[in-house]
């Protein structure tokens, strides 16, 4: 069967309509990634058939929609489905996750709400050879891409690209409010502190680990010019990770090359649709345009703590009120949309004065569009006391005093930039 094969030109304009999926405004969805542990055996790494032994029963998807996976390094990934609002996605995931624990729970495995597992050594539990390579191009670099792989959580929030009209739904001014809002999610929601030891203490070691890995994988896109073209030249420069390859034979890339690159001729075959998808699911910078807009600068959150930046998130992309306050309130950070300044999110947290500033206003304006989005109670009574415990004193999760910051790591994000 012959294989269709891409031009440099058709896979433009391929990344560029694939990432934007203009329409109505309103939905939302997370992806909440866990570590696991038995609080017996702290520092065992359970493996994927003894987590899916506990969860198998449970159906896929699960009652409220969600499915699970499994990741890498045995994190538990929970993806729900699209919900119509933020309400109804808050309540389908809550029953989900509500199942899981418990499923978990008889078989002496816990959910960890922390976003680094500073306990176990980094491992694999899985030999897919996606995630062999992943590993493999990470480890040119150094610890750092392994460590994400297999001992990170964050915390995604998803909602729609936007339209084509002249207000705040359209797509390239959710693009950029995005873009501009990221560094203080991140402040605001760190819960991975670290002290390296070069003695720099970081609050959110997991991004500032990820940005260290492959800055043209990693790092924010340029939002100043066109969103659609600015993602397309992104894709097509970032280096290609892994080249999908027949049984037995390794996914391995060449050193360097570039999607642009294979493109041209420089790979060892021609570039094929799949190629293309599979390298796009690679890249995460902070925000991430897959048609839809993920959120992935967001640590994960103890308890049921993710319910905050999902109704954050939400309130401020799709309240027109909340967004103007937002845009106006991180015009004022606006070096802060510089790649240096989100190593600054990542490791002062709202200890920074302008951050903690912008976090005040965009939170308030957040808790103050929850009602006209009709969030439940429970909801915005969460949003108001993530505030009162950490927006308005300039405190993140990380500051808490059972946080763990252990000096275990040698490699410091802040050589790297």
């Amino acid at each position: 069967m012959d294989v269709a094969v891409l031009t440099e030109a058709t896979a433009t304009a391929y990344v560029a309509a694939a990432g934007y999926r203009v329409g109505p405004v309103g939905r939302v969805g997370v992806e909440l990634e866990y570590v696991v542990r038995d609080p017996a055996y702290p520092l065992d790494r359970p493996t994927a058939d003894r987590l899916y032994a506990a969860l198998g029963h449970l159906g896929d998807p699960l009652p409220g929609g969600s499915r699970i996976t499994v990741e890498p390094g045995g994190q538990l990934e929970l993806s729900s489905a699209v919900g119509v609002d933020l309400a109804a996605c808050v309540t389908d995931v809550a029953g989900d996750l509500e199942l899981v624990r418990a499923a978990l729970a008889a078989h002496n495995l816990v959910l960890d709400g922390t976003a680094l597992d500073t306990i176990r050594a980094p491992r694999l539990i899985t030999t897919h050879p996606r995630y062999l390579a992943l590993a493999a191009y990470h480890d040119r670099s150094g610890p750092g891409g392994r460590t994400v792989m297999c001992n990170t959580a964050s915390v995604q929030v998803c909602v729609d690209a936007g339209d084509e009209s002249d207000d705040w739904s359209a797509y390239d001014r959710r693009w950029r409010l995005a873009n501009a809002i990221g560094p203080v999610l991140l402040a605001s929601f760190a819960n991975s502190p670290h002290v390296t030891r070069s003695g720099t203490r970081w609050v959110s070691y997991r991004q500032a680990l990820r940005f260290s890995t492959d800055a043209s994988r990693t790092r924010a896109p340029r939002t100043r010019t066109e969103p659609r073209s600015a993602w397309a030249r992104y894709a097509l420069d970032a280096r290609v990770a892994l080249i999908a390859e027949p049984e037995p034979m390794p996914w391995l890339a060449p050193t360097g090359l570039t999607m642009r690159d294979w493109l041209r001729g420089h790979g060892p075959r021609p570039v094929t649709l799949d190629d293309l998808e599979r390298h796009l699911a690679t890249l995460v910078p902070p925000i991430r345009p897959r048609g839809y807009l993920e959120f992935r600068m967001i640590d994960q959150q103890p308890g049921n703590g993710w319910i905050v930046p999902a109704a954050v998130v939400t309130a401020l992309m799709d309240d027109a009120g909340a967004a103007y306050a937002a845009a106006e309130a991180t015009a004022r950070l606006g070096h802060l949309r510089l790649h240096r300044n989100w190593l600054t999110s990542a490791r002062e947290g709202l200890t920074h004065p302008g951050l903690h500033a912008a976090a005040v206003t965009c939170f308030t304006a957040a808790a103050d569009a929850l009602p006209r989005l009709g969030a439940p109670a429970p909801v915005r009574a969460a949003v108001a006391d993530f505030i009162e415990r950490y927006v308005l004193p300039g405190r993140c999760p990380a500051d808490d005093p059972g946080s763990r910051a252990i000096a275990a790591f040698a490699h410091d994000p802040a050589n790297s930039d």
